[in-house]
């Protein structure tokens, strides 16, 4: 198993319709660095903290994941696990190829 990898994946919306998996360490850290800068705050800072800490071995994973979870509820974008994985499931219905 990927050390870096959460023990159960976040979900978080992005956008009206988009919903992005957090699996792991760089999947948090991107995100948060990726966090506009007007909306960032001690929540946020505390959670890019922890992620880092945990990606340099001074946290267990298991810190910066709910580090993350607490951001992602206080940012009123977590979303629940069991919905968005019925709706990544319904999405996979086709190959995925282009047919001419």
């Amino acid at each position: 198993m990927n050390p870096e990898a959460f023990r159960s994946p976040l979900f978080v919306r992005r956008a009206t319709y988009i919903v992005q998996e957090i699996a792991s360490l760089p999947d948090a850290i991107d995100f948060l660095n990726e966090w506009p800068e007007d909306r960032r705050d001690l929540i946020h800072e505390a959670a890019l903290r922890a992620c880092y800490d945990a990606f340099d071995g001074r946290k267990p994973v298991s810190v910066a994941h709910n580090a993350f979870s607490s951001f992602a509820k206080r940012a009123a974008i977590l979303e629940d696990a069991t919905s968005a994985m019925q709706w990544l499931a319904a999405c996979k219905s086709g190959s995925g190829k282009v047919r001419a």
